[in-house]
């Protein structure tokens, strides 16, 4: 007896939601923005629960019908919701326009542990300079090191190794080395702290400048005393700056 009303309530329940469904219609619209990426966002119909999401255009479907209520929600937008009248069904425009959050810090506390360091922990003598491997290629190029040596003379020999390296022209390609090692230091600290999509969606850089946009980045000597800092925010600022100007000289070059 109980399996019996079991399957009955099942089959009620069954075709309760076949005629809801069936009750329904696709409906398409659009979400815009002009502040953000519009993709990925939620489409919500509140009284059936259904779930979809708008596509790279802002584009979506789903099934509703008059009077449904659908939710639009993103992580990057404020929930928006709309009560469907019968007369957007035939809008072949519909849009929903969405606004951007914007996330206000109440405050930013910004702390550096100076005090900690490879001197302080002891795993280098305190006060020794330290060399990158281009660096150390040139301070061996450029020194003249006087040394000792009893097997000739008595006050010992210098190196002449530098002047030849200053005549051959190996202490300015050295020096040169050091510049680039210096600049893809900068180029893997600027790409390690923002995503492509962050040039591309929120400096609105073209795809195919953002690398040469590095580039143009990290040749400004104040730009990279900040990324150095690796203060984000400061840099984030400065960048947006820097994103201005290289604009303004892809719109001089394409005229």
């Amino acid at each position: 007896m109980f399996q019996k009303i079991t399957c009955f309530l099942v089959v009620i329940a069954g075709q309760a939601c076949l005629a809801q469904t069936q009750d329904r219609s696709v409906f398409n619209g659009k979400i815009t923005s002009s502040t953000s990426n519009v993709e990925g966002v939620y489409v919500i119909n509140a009284q059936t629960e259904e779930t979809v999401t708008s596509d790279a255009s802002g584009s979506f479907s789903i099934l509703a019908k008059a009077d449904d209520v659908l939710v639009f929600s993103s992580i990057a937008f404020k929930e928006k919701r709309i009560m469907l009248k019968q007369e957007d069904f035939s809008n072949l425009n519909f849009t929903v326009s969405l606004n951007m959050v914007m996330y206000q810090l109440q405050e930013v506390v910004i702390k550096r542990y100076d005090n900690i360091n490879a001197e302080s922990l002891g795993v280098i003598p305190e006060g020794q300079r330290k060399y990158t491997a281009a660096e150390r290629k040139l301070q061996t190029a450029t020194a003249l090191n006087a040394t000792a040596n009893a097997g000739t003379m008595a006050g010992g020999s210098i190196s002449a190794d530098p002047l030849l390296n200053f005549f051959s022209g190996r202490t300015a390609m050295l020096k040169k080395e050091v510049a680039v090692e210096k600049k893809e230091f900068f180029m893997r600290l600027l790409e390690n702290m923002f995503s492509l999509e962050h040039f591309i969606d929120r400096l609105k850089i073209p795809a195919e400048y953002v690398k040469g946009f590095e580039y143009y980045a990290v040749d400004n000597e104040k730009f990279t005393a900040i990324l150095n800092s690796k203060n984000k925010t400061s840099t984030e600022f400065l960048l947006g700056e820097l994103a201005v100007k290289y604009k303004e000289i892809i719109a001089s070059e394409n005229k």
